[in-house]
């Protein structure tokens, strides 16, 4: 039967908003700067991971990594492709709010920018508290938890990528993937979720049900 949960904590980027386009963007404007060949969408959602100062050694070994953050967010400021709420995620959101569910957001997204897109989306209102600007997710989970009382056993970390995933796995509680932003899925199942769903939708569904015999391990769009 599908889990009951008390506690939802969400990544921002690519699980509750659609910003691969001006993410992908940025980096490949930062990749330009330094005569690297660009990464198309594919690429991109299967080298491109968390921490991002890994990623980012790993591809600019010699280069400090305040300078690529600083050519990035100039880079994804300036970026054509808009930023915009994924499908469902205000719903799914509104669907917690009615059934009494706690709801966090934990990103590695740049503050100023988080902050920006919170109140442009008015989103802001539906979290009891937010993190951002959080390089290893996993140095912080169990603090969040322990700030807010949360009991492990029903709270779940909802996020699609790998570290996402991991950092459930490193703070004991429910590891959900969505298949909406920057992990490709292979990749995300490498990570072994707790649950895979398409999109957010499908996951309100999904808990919206009544009592099953069996949890399916992905549910299809």
């Amino acid at each position: 039967m599908p889990p009951t949960f008390r506690n939802f904590i969400f990544d921002w980027s690519g699980t509750l908003v659609d910003d691969l386009g001006p993410v992908i963007e940025a980096t490949n404007a930062v990749l330009g700067q330094y005569d690297l060949l660009p990464l198309d969408r594919e690429q991109f959602r299967r080298s491109f991971r968390l921490p991002y100062h890994e990623f980012y050694t790993e591809v600019l070994p010699h280069v400090p990594l305040a300078e690529v953050e600083a050519l990035f967010s100039t880079a994804f400021d300036a970026a054509l492709t808009p930023v915009t709420v994924l499908p469902h995620a205000r719903e799914k959101l509104a669907w917690c709010a009615a059934m009494g569910i706690r709801m966090f957001v934990l990103t590695s997204m740049d503050v100023t920018a988080f902050e920006r897109q919170l109140d442009a989306f008015e989103l802001r209102g539906f979290f009891e508290a937010t993190y951002a600007g959080v390089l290893d997710k996993r140095a912080v989970i169990h603090q969040l938890l322990a700030n807010h009382d949360l009991d492990p056993a029903v709270t779940a970390f909802i996020g699609d990528m790998t570290h996402d995933v991991e950092t459930a796995h490193h703070g004991g509680i429910a590891a959900i993937a969505v298949l909406t932003g920057y992990n490709h899925p292979e990749t995300l199942a490498r990570a072994r979720p707790d649950l895979t769903v398409t999109d957010l939708g499908a996951l309100r569904l999904l808990l919206d049900q009544p009592p099953a015999r069996d949890l399916p391990s992905h549910v299809p769009a």
